[in-house]
């Protein structure tokens, strides 16, 4: 049982890894290009929010909380990014069931823009609830980075540093255990091709970009901070899931209990941190919860992507957290009164 869940977490921890990689690459390439045009179209923040919060991972949400900090989106955006986003658990789920995932995200991503909208609405800026930020924050502002140096790949392979050779060696391994059955799926079907073309892409990746973007971006930030976190999540929450599943009638208790478990979902998704909300994809991946509190807690979490707020604003950070968690509780309470199960 021990050496299945291992077996299992390090699955969706190489799967988390591999998408983080991929997502970062494409961050740095493309930062900057668009932040200018948002002021100009309050539906426009709206939209690009949705979309950077339905982007799996923080840096969707981290750069709407940077846009929001220098005045360049309102309000309603960030509460837009922050119902949106899913964090880290994003990846999770897409390697646990991503028809699901999709439908989930799809919910949040139109969920998210009416709430944000309606936030607008109700609150205008210069309010008590709102006041202009003025400070700065300074993460993920990146310099110029030329992520593929085509005159430097040689002798970066030919002389690689030890982090560039752990990584290719990890997603080797990983490439190797999918096509030969020891990870993912066992059939040949159009997941376990998802899954094998994103660390192809990411060794592709690995062995191309400068050795500044592979130490600050890779090692740095997504392999140091948030792959043991997201191993150890993953691990715990399969591990508890099992003997809770096994020795207890807890998928029963559930649906006699919804809205107290729904409560729960909720509360916990208020805690400013990826991981425990992996509680809540763990149990719906084993059909012992109903989409809906998974979709309350979704609503209502947002992995860390807004503790980089509470440097410039607590009292924006406990308004986005009031506002998603009564909108996580409304949604949850709409799925529970239609009966809507799946």
């Amino acid at each position: 049982m021990i050496i299945e869940t291992l077996k299992h977490a390090l699955m969706i921890t190489s799967f988390v890894f591999v998408m983080m990689l991929i997502i970062e690459y494409v961050n740095v390439q493309t930062q900057g290009s668009w932040q200018d045009s948002l002021q100009k179209s309050r539906w426009m923040q709206y939209i690009l929010s949705a979309l950077l919060g339905a982007t799996p991972g923080c840096l969707g949400a981290f750069t709407v909380v940077a846009l929001y900090a220098h005045n360049i989106v309102s309000l309603g955006a960030l509460v837009t990014v922050m119902i949106a986003t899913s964090g880290d658990e994003a990846y999770v789920m897409l390697s646990m069931f991503p028809g699901k995932t999709f439908i989930l995200i799809l919910i949040l991503f139109l969920v998210g823009i009416a709430a944000g909208f309606v936030t607008d609405i109700l609150f205008k800026p210069g309010s008590i609830v709102i006041k202009k930020l003025s400070h700065e924050l300074e993460f993920h502002n990146e310099d110029e980075c030329v992520c593929f140096p085509r005159s430097e790949i040689f002798n970066q392979l030919k002389n690689f540093t030890l982090q560039r050779g752990l990584l290719i060696i990890v997603l080797v391994l990983f490439i190797a255990g999918l096509t030969f059955n020891q990870l993912g799926p066992s059939e040949w079907n159009w997941i376990k091709i998802t899954f094998l073309i994103g660390p192809l892409l990411a060794l592709f990746i690995v062995s191309t970009v400068p050795e500044h973007f592979l130490e600050k971006h890779l090692w740095e930030h997504i392999v140091k901070v948030h792959i043991p976190r997201v191993f150890l999540w993953t691990f715990g929450a399969l591990l508890l899931m099992y003997f809770l599943i096994d020795y207890l009638d807890l998928e029963s208790w559930i649906k006699a209990n919804y809205l107290t478990v729904m409560l729960i979902a909720c509360l916990v998704g208020l805690i400013p941190e990826s991981g425990p909300h992996m509680i809540f994809v763990t149990l719906f991946a084993q059909g012992a919860t109903p989409f809906g509190i998974l979709l309350a807690s979704s609503v209502v979490q947002d992995g860390h992507g807004m503790l980089p707020l509470l440097a410039d604003s607590k009292r924006s950070f406990i308004f986005v957290k009031i506002v998603n968690f009564a909108v996580g509780l409304m949604v949850g309470l709409i799925f529970y009164l239609t009966g809507f199960y799946f």
